[in-house]
């Protein structure tokens, strides 16, 4: 039996070498992989989408806080307060406000507590609480 030279035009033998992988057996082992893994990294990215929340939350309630305690040391509009600390933070956050000391009488100062739900973006879990902020001004 003879030999011939492999050329350019001639095919690689179709069964590889002794000790050779068998790439053919693990044909389709990344997808399943990729598979395995994916809910994983759903997961840690939803946890850092709600901790942006959280983040997000908190600021909103500074925000809404020194914006209703500036208008409730005003005399003149102490009272719409609540309206406006709402027009300062998002409409699709839950807000509610406590005037904890207004001006009037022997106080100087107006003190104001927001207090802001955090929404929930993780499947199943829905208790985050809430992102408490108070400010306090002085009376005009």
């Amino acid at each position: 039996m003879t030999v011939q030279p492999r050329t350019a035009a001639t095919p690689p033998a179709a069964t590889p070498p002794v000790g050779a992988p068998r790439w053919d057996r693990q044909r389709g082992i990344t997808a399943v992989e990729f598979a395995g893994w994916l809910p994983v990294l759903l997961i840690v990215a939803l946890a850092g989408l709600q901790l942006g929340l959280v983040g997000y939350a908190v600021q909103q309630a500074g925000t809404g806080a020194r914006a209703a305690a500036r208008v409730a040391s005003q005399d003149d509009i102490a009272d719409r307060y609540q309206s406006a600390g709402r027009a300062a933070v998002s409409d699709w956050l839950t807000v509610g406000y406590a005037l904890d000391a207004g001006c009037g009488g022997s106080a100087d100062v107006a003190t104001v507590t927001a207090r802001v739900q955090v929404p929930s973006v993780l499947p199943f879990v829905d208790g985050f609480g809430s992102a408490t902020r108070s400010v306090t001004m002085p009376c005009d």
